[in-house]
């Protein structure tokens, strides 16, 4: 057991570093799409958004498989497959001489990292007891906006300096490095860390494909899942169209210059992400203690109170009011990574993990950022980008609005608890 605990910190360090460069990987096109609109390939901002809309429809379809195999196979080969795959797809779009081949390099990357997004937070579970899970997923899931600030800020400086092509390069080299460190992790049994111990294996005569199809049918029975999904899915609609747009609607809509809007809005999700994903873990962990539901709670009151706030930051002309909001509002949306994540492994039984997670990622992308990026792209082309982006807080309110039903629901329906 003493040996558990630093193989369980190795762990979450090198799964967290992965997950910082999955999602540089993944924004590093935003920080670049107005340097590859007026290049010669000349895109449309139709064009931009369905790049990111390619990227998600891969990696959803691809998150079953991988979930699948992730609660049969083993889980640090196949992650350590998705590194570098993902790293060497980014590598490529640097090549691309045409919209149809940077397309499916943006496309491909959806395949490594639908392996590493829908099995890591499986295997963090098995590594940490669940009354931890909310700080560890807390700090796992700081990397996303530290990595997403990263690939403005990178694919900013390295565009501005050196061109749209070197930025893809330097962004998709480290993979391979981090590929290898994830082959060597140390692999604990299902269900290490709950209080019924090591899950036992599933029988050899069982097809995976009907195993995946018991696993689906009794998600779908499991209410507290469906609405902790449902809500997901608005939260991750508003995410996806304002992590992709912003920086060109602080350009268009604002008049900031390019290299200075990525770079600012790359310094707040810095420090927004961090103290608000960290500090929403923290509250969930410390809350938890008292309520079995508030991590729902969290999730459900931060989004809530974030809706309006984003409005601001939008709408508001005044470059003091939106500034603040925009702060104010990334603050709450991030509060509720750590948890909402933690209620999505504590409410499945331990075998079923990663198809759990992998279930979640399709219906979050299928109903979130899959349309978002590019209907505001539309919607931009016909009007403004600065009346597209208007649809975003009210994604974010309804993300609110159903983590606050589930989360109340949870505490007067029976049965509609977290599994303990």
């Amino acid at each position: 057991m003493a040996r558990a605990k630093p193989l369980a910190g190795t762990a979450l360090a090198v799964l967290t570093l992965i997950n910082l460069f999955n999602y540089l990987d993944r924004w590093i096109v935003a920080a670049l799409a107005e340097s590859m609109k007026h290049s010669e390939l000349q895109l449309s901002d139709t064009e931009l958004g369905s790049l990111m809309t390619g990227f998600i429809i891969v990696y959803m379809l691809a998150a079953p498989v991988f979930g699948s195999l992730g609660d049969t196979r083993s889980r640090t080969r196949l992650i350590g497959l998705g590194v570098g795959l993902w790293s060497v797809a980014t590598a490529l779009a640097g090549f691309a001489r045409s919209y149809a081949s940077l397309f499916a390099a943006r496309a491909a990357v959806g395949i490594g990292e639908a392996a590493y997004g829908t099995i890591s937070p499986a295997l963090l579970a098995d590594y940490f007891p669940r009354e931890r899970r909310g700080r560890v997923f807390a700090i796992f899931f700081a990397a996303i906006p530290i990595g997403s600030a990263l690939g403005y800020v990178v694919g900013g400086l390295v565009d501005h300096y050196f061109g749209w092509r070197p930025a893809f390069f330097v962004a998709g080299v480290p993979g391979i490095v981090l590929a290898v460190l994830a082959l060597r992790l140390y692999e604990p049994p299902r269900g290490a860390q709950d209080s019924g111990g090591p899950a036992a294996p599933g029988s050899p005569a069982v097809s995976l494909g009907s195993a995946a199809r018991a696993a689906y049918g009794a998600l779908l029975r499991n209410r507290p899942y469906v609405l902790t999904v449902l809500g997901y899915a608005a939260y991750t609609f508003a995410i996806g169209a304002l992590a992709f747009w912003t920086p060109s609607f602080l350009e268009r809509a604002r008049g900031i210059p390019k290299a200075q809007a990525t770079v600012q809005f790359g310094a707040i999700v810095v420090v927004t992400g961090f103290l608000g994903t960290y500090g929403g873990g923290w509250l969930g962990d410390r809350l938890l203690r008292r309520s079995q539901d508030a991590y729902l709670w969290v999730s459900g009151v931060a989004t809530l109170a974030a809706a309006p706030l984003t409005l601001a930051a939008l709408a508001a002309p005044a470059p003091p009011v939106y500034w603040t909001a925009m702060v104010a509002a990334e603050l709450l949306l991030f509060a509720s990574t750590g948890p909402i994540n933690s209620t999505i492994v504590n409410v499945v039984s331990p075998h079923m993990r990663a198809t759990a997670v992998a279930v979640s990622i399709f219906t979050i992308h299928v109903l979130g950022d899959v349309p978002s990026p590019s209907l505001v792209g539309a919607i931009s082309d016909a009007r403004s980008l600065g009346e597209a982006v208007l649809i975003i807080p009210v994604a974010v309110l309804v993300g609110g609005i159903i983590w606050s039903y589930a989360a109340w629901r949870a505490g007067r329906v029976p049965g509609c608890r977290p599994t303990p």
